[in-house]
């Protein structure tokens, strides 16, 4: 078993919610896994989500980068969610890491965050300092529009946008925004009640069309057996990191 370091608290902006957790293997790391927790992108959910992943991926000799953000409640939604990801992300620059590979892996709303995060630097406000090299999406909302239609989260969409998505939305908008020049891996819960199946077999299906690489594993349980560390989910997941 790696020794695991105790994770270390670094701020990347002045807000309460601009830091992340930098938790570090022994021996030379694998590579940058950079987790994002989900939770309708609302307040109440925080970074402890991600904590027992990032505790795993660091036994497994992965650099665990796990990142809190403004949400829905406490000064997030759009545009600041996506300035905080952007920020968190690009902050690696400054932690004297190797940054050869640096995968995205997020849950749910964080799992649409994850994906966008690697179509950030097509756009001026968000010009990208470090690169994504790939995106595991758990159970994602990765199609806005859909996800509006279908009321996932009780409103999320709506209440992360201000309004119904629209044209304007499509940088935010990951389905919209295929193909990338990355790989993304879906992994999703056939019966997962609370982002449906759909959403990813949508966006694989629309990356792949556009000549993108993108892949689906379907796994057996809910929403949340994509981020418990004991899972047959997540012990696919950490084999689809060998590969990324």
């Amino acid at each position: 078993m790696r020794v695991v370091n105790e994770a270390r608290v670094v701020r990347y902006g002045a807000d309460p919610s601009q830091f992340a957790e930098l938790s570090l293997p022994g021996g030379t790391p694998k590579g940058v896994v950079v987790v994002i927790h989900g939770g309708f992108w609302r307040a109440r959910y925080d970074l402890d989500l991600g904590r027992p992943l990032a505790e795993s991926l660091v036994e497994h000799g992965w650099v665990a980068w796990n990142i809190e953000y403004r949400r829905v409640g406490n000064g997030g939604g759009s545009p600041e969610t996506m300035d905080d990801v952007a920020a968190a992300i690009d902050a690696l620059a400054d932690q004297d890491l190797d940054l050869t590979k640096v995968i995205a892996v997020g849950h749910s709303a964080g799992a649409h965050l994850a994906t966008w995060a690697a179509s950030r630097g097509r756009f001026e406000r968000w010009p990208a300092k470090v690169e994504l090299t790939g995106v595991v999406s758990q159970a994602g909302v990765v199609d806005l529009r859909t996800a509006y239609d279908e009321q996932l989260g009780s409103g999320a969409v709506r209440a992360l946008l201000g309004h119904p998505p629209g044209p304007e939305e499509d940088p935010l908008d990951p389905i919209r925004q295929v193909p990338l020049d990355i790989g993304v891996h879906c992994v999703h819960a056939r019966d997962d009640d609370a982002v449906p199946v759909t959403q990813s077999r949508a966006y694989v299906a629309a990356a792949r069309a556009a000549g993108a690489e993108a892949e689906l594993t379907e796994v057996e349980g809910g929403h949340f057996v994509v981020i418990e560390p004991a899972s047959e989910a997540w012990r696919l997941t950490l084999e689809i990191l060998e590969r990324l």
